[in-house]
């Protein structure tokens, strides 16, 4: 077993310091040593035999079951060198089998039929509001924040993200808007607060439902908020804005011309739609089968490269593509050190096990995006070629008369 173990780990890791001590007490080194040294010591022969049938799953339920223990460095230490050393040409014969039956088999396992999907988006988003109180900001914003400079804090950057889309969506007083997968309603709040919006959101998740009509019925605006648990294919009103931000990814490969062709569909002949999705830089893959069956089941994150045709196909026209690097990286980092303060709570809510579980989510996620391997796309989506300006001079000139508006009081955050 120790042979192989060995074999593996120095065939895997090519880059970075990694010393691993076996069960048996044995200790081999891999890597070329550039960046921090980290130590992982087996628990035992079972958890060897593990990491080496199937390392990509493994890792992470090792991680939660305890199966190795991080002698030196970080749990992100480890991830890091994991991810940094996942390439797709891989040396070891049988990980590359699994990760192309993976991609064989990626659209049976994205079914996100209506009736499937409530059962996904339940599995993560009806954990319990009081979970994600623990790491999110004031206005509950699970998803990439807008960094504008180094050491901005994450309340001012989430602030500064809905900003930065409302901005490029054009919302105008009186705009009908719908915000597909809307969470615990920040973005539609802040539609119908600061751009004067008639706003609607639609989720699958009851937790987060519950959340967003209590905040609407409490809001000055909330004459102009409705929040319906609702699947975006059985939506039937036409609008004049569209927004959806994080939702794409619960969608599936198979059900982009769906998506879109129901984008199409909802947008007035001269809507803007605005989608804000994770995506994959280097074209299509499948999910990482460790985030599909503890976090996100039935996720994928998708390449341009899908989504571009999908778009085509229902009609409409990419007006705008912004490409949003290291802020995920940053906002996942501003969340794992808000979980981590507050870790004994979510213990005290859930097991030991499921606080490991969440570690590793956050900190794999936080490395993917720091080493470029997952990127955000905004794309912007119109109907009429002259549905939006000629230059984007017009996104920073909005942005500045929205933060106008907000300095004036007519935002209220989620903690007021």
């Amino acid at each position: 077993m120790e042979r192989l173990l060995q074999g593996f780990f120095t065939s895997f890791i090519r880059r970075g310091n990694l010393e691993v001590c076996a069960a048996s007490g044995r200790t081999f080194t891999c890597g070329d040593g550039t960046g921090p040294k980290v130590r992982i010591a087996f628990r035992d022969a079972a958890a060897e035999a593990r990491i080496l049938r199937d390392p990509t799953l493994a890792f992470g339920e090792l991680y939660m079951d305890a199966g190795f223990s991080i002698e030196a460095g970080t749990l992100y230490d480890a991830v890091e060198i994991g991810l940094r050393n996942l390439d797709p040409a891989q040396p070891v014969a049988w990980v590359r089998t699994l990760e192309r039956l993976r991609f064989a088999l990626r659209r049976l396992h994205q079914r996100n039929d209506a009736r499937k999907a409530r059962v996904n988006v339940a599995r993560h988003y009806d954990l319990g509001n009081a979970l994600y109180d623990l790491f999110l900001d004031s206005d509950m914003q699970y998803s990439c924040a807008y960094f504008e400079h180094p050491g901005q804090d994450l309340e001012d950057a989430q602030l500064a993200k809905k900003r930065h889309i409302a901005a490029k969506l054009l919302v105008d007083p009186g705009h009908r808007v719908l915000d597909i997968g809307s969470g615990w309603g920040g973005m539609a709040l802040y539609l119908a607060n600061v751009c004067g919006a008639r706003a609607t959101g639609v989720t699958l998740s009851e937790e987060q439902l519950g959340r967003a009509r209590e905040r609407a019925a409490h809001n000055p605006a909330g004459d102009r908020i409705e929040f319906r648990l609702q699947d975006y294919r059985h939506v039937q009103e036409a609008f004049d804005r569209v927004v959806s931000v994080g939702m794409l990814e619960h969608v599936g490969a198979a059900y982009y011309d769906a998506y879109f062709a129901q984008v199409a569909r909802l947008m007035k002949p001269d809507g803007v739609a605005l989608i804000h999705t994770i995506g994959r830089p280097e074209g299509p893959g499948s999910t990482n089968p460790w985030i599909a069956k503890y976090i996100f089941p039935g996720g994928y994150i998708p390449a341009l490269s899908e989504l571009a045709p999908a778009i085509e196909r229902a009609g409409l026209l990419i007006t705008d593509v912004e490409v949003l690097r290291v802020h995920y990286a940053d906002t996942l980092k501003a969340w794992r050190e808000r979980f981590m303060a507050r870790r004994a709570e979510a213990a005290a809510m859930y097991d030991e096990r499921f606080c490991r579980m969440w570690e590793f989510y956050l900190a794999g996620s936080e490395a993917g995006f720091r080493l470029g391997q997952q990127i955000v796309f905004q794309i912007q989506i119109a109907r009429d070629v002259n549905a939006v300006p000629l230059t984007r001079d017009y996104i920073g000139a909005r942005e500045r008369r929205l933060r106008a508006r907000e300095s004036g009081g007519g935002l209220r955050m989620a903690g007021e």
